[in-house]
């Protein structure tokens, strides 16, 4: 009894891809399917098994099946050539999931081997196997998986080349546009592969958003943050989330952006809006949780957590939000998580940053610059740039954190970040702090909102003993700003300055708005000494039954008070 090819093609399109297995074992194993009776039907079954083991994820047995497959398909060549090419010739279809009786596409068969390889991470071999196709026979699938993989063998020109082509093709390939942003393609270049698309009447369409003019605004938001410029990035995201409202793609695109530019609070609320739409939402929510990390909510980090867990729990994004909440627990633990999700995606950024900055941390600053440079390699952003500046500071190499802060000033020169990076460097040495200021002014005249460069001054100005400047500038920000950190840098200053009662009710304000905040309760602990009369710098006195006698302690410790 011959077994029914065409019921394991029904099964598939049921995505019934277990019975299409068993079932294709039988066929595979059927004597009607001899290989050297019958080659061809062979060959059919082989791919049809090895699709169903591909639906199933089980890429090494499906390589097996189609590169007997192909095996067979050479045999069938050399021992009938002409009648095979002319066959396979008449039908051979783009499609990677048309078979025909006649024949098998071979091309097709080639491409499901390099997708199989692509799975499991083996992109090198990958992109051997696609080599073996002739471009003019490559369909769409085919160049977007020949440009990720070009990209990923830093290729960028021959990448470039084939995501083009995949807009020639369609000019809706999503994954093709970020791609050709983020490896510098110009925006109008994008779009003149997009073809315009007339009204019915012929005419240009009066309205701003037609149908290709939202997918132009959306190209030049992809090419403005690729370039660095998240004000314009973020401004024309904006714009298409009121053309199209409660859209989850371009709400968390808002909100990474707001997240990289340290909009923190407007970066929560759209990841949370995602969050409402979509529960179970993966991609970005590793910067999400970092953000929940820095306001010290830890509950909902948890919840995220917990949640991301559900919902696949073999993304890169679940492991590095794993690791942002083990950080404060185990650090160790925490790392390991990070270096999971960079072994299951070598080129997830937030990954790099993440691991950078732990160890950092860590006081292994060394082993942060090679992480925070695998980050700036892959697409550089100012956080990278800040983990390079702050790792090489603690190394105190001077010359390299500056070159390194300079490089984020050329890449971003309308950044106020990038502006208060340089300040930062120029502040580490004493000689630089009239230069670090200029910085830090400048910074805040082009973004008069930006609470880092107002504390980084602050601080300058308790450095520089002009302690009623630093209080004036900061309480000038307390106005509009309800920040923890605001309020412990007010409250270090007034303790500097002896005004205890003043620096009590700042750090308790700090306390009251994040109760985790470490500074706030080490700081409001060393007050409390003071205001007994106690040094907060003198040793802890250790039981009356241990003292002994040491007069070079006692030097020691009169020295200390």
């Amino acid at each position: 009894m011959e077994v029914p090819k065409d019921q394991i093609a029904t099964l598939m399109e049921h995505g019934l891809y277990n019975s299409a297995q068993m079932l294709g074992c039988f066929l595979v194993s059927s004597p009607a399917a001899n290989a050297e009776i019958n080659p061809h039907l062979k060959a059919e079954s082989l791919v049809l098994l090895g699709d169903s083991l591909y639906r199933e994820r089980e890429f090494r047995r499906a390589i097996h099946m189609y590169k007997q497959a192909l095996q067979l398909c050479k045999m069938i060549s050399k021992t009938n050539a002409p009648a095979t090419r002319s066959s396979l010739s008449s039908t051979r279809s783009s499609s990677p999931n048309l078979f025909n009786i006649s024949g098998i596409n071979e091309n097709e068969v080639k491409f499901k081997i390099a997708s199989s390889y692509f799975a499991l991470g083996e992109n090198g071999t990958a992109l051997s196997e696609m080599d073996n196709i002739p471009s003019k026979s490559r369909n769409l699938p085919m160049n977007l998986l020949m440009g990720k993989l070009y990209r990923f063998s830093r290729q960028n020109r021959s990448a470039i080349s084939c995501f083009k082509e995949c807009l020639r093709h369609c000019p809706y390939v999503m994954e093709a546009i970020v791609a050709l942003a983020e490896l510098g393609v110009p925006a109008k270049d994008i779009i003149s592969l997009i073809p315009q698309t007339p009204n019915r009447s012929g005419r240009a369409p009066f309205d701003h958003f037609d149908s290709s003019r939202w997918l132009h605004r959306y190209v030049e938001a992809q090419c403005c943050v690729a370039l660095n410029d998240y004000r314009g990035g973020l401004e024309l995201f904006t714009d298409l989330v009121q053309r199209f409202p409660n859209n989850l793609h371009l709400l968390l695109e808002v909100a990474k952006v707001e997240a990289i530019i340290g909009k923190n609070d407007e970066a929560i609320l759209n990841f949370e809006k995602a969050r409402s739409i979509d529960p179970y939402v993966v991609t970005y929510m590793d910067e999400y949780a970092m953000l929940l990390k820095t306001k010290s909510d830890f509950s909902k980090l948890n919840k995220l957590v917990h949640d991301l867990l559900i919902a696949d729990s073999t993304r890169p994004e679940v492991f590095v939000a794993l690791s942002v909440l083990w950080e404060r627990k185990d650090e160790r633990g925490s790392l390991s998580y990070v270096e999971k999700s960079i072994r299951i995606d070598e080129r997830h950024i937030p990954g790099y940053i993440m691991k950078g900055n732990l160890l950092l941390s860590m006081k292994r600053a060394e082993a942060a610059v090679v992480s925070f440079r695998a980050a700036q390699e892959l697409r550089p952003d100012i956080r990278s740039y800040q983990g390079l500046v702050h790792s090489y500071l603690a190394l105190s190499k001077i010359k390299e954190a500056l070159y390194a802060s300079r490089e984020a000033m050329k890449a971003m020169p309308q950044s106020a970040k990038a502006l208060k990076l340089v300040g930062d460097v120029h502040a580490s040495n004493p000689g630089g702090r009239e230069k670090a200021k200029k910085f830090y002014e400048s910074a805040l005249r082009l973004e008069p909102g930006y609470l880092g460069a107002a504390l980084a001054l602050a601080e300058l100005h308790v450095n520089e003993g002009r302690n009623g400047d630093a209080v004036s500038l900061l309480e000038r920000y307390l106005k509009d700003w309800a920040d923890d950190s605001l309020h412990v840098k007010l409250a270090q200053v007034f303790a500097a300055t002896n005004m205890l009662q003043e620096s009590l009710s700042h750090y308790q304000a700090a306390l009251r708005i994040n109760q985790q905040n470490e500074a706030a309760k080490k700081g409001l602990e060393r007050l409390e000494k003071q205001m007994k009369g106690v040094d907060p710098d003198a040793p802890e006195e250790d039981d009356e039954e241990n003292e002994v006698d040491d007069a070079d302690g006692d030097q020691e410790e009169t020295e200390l008070l």
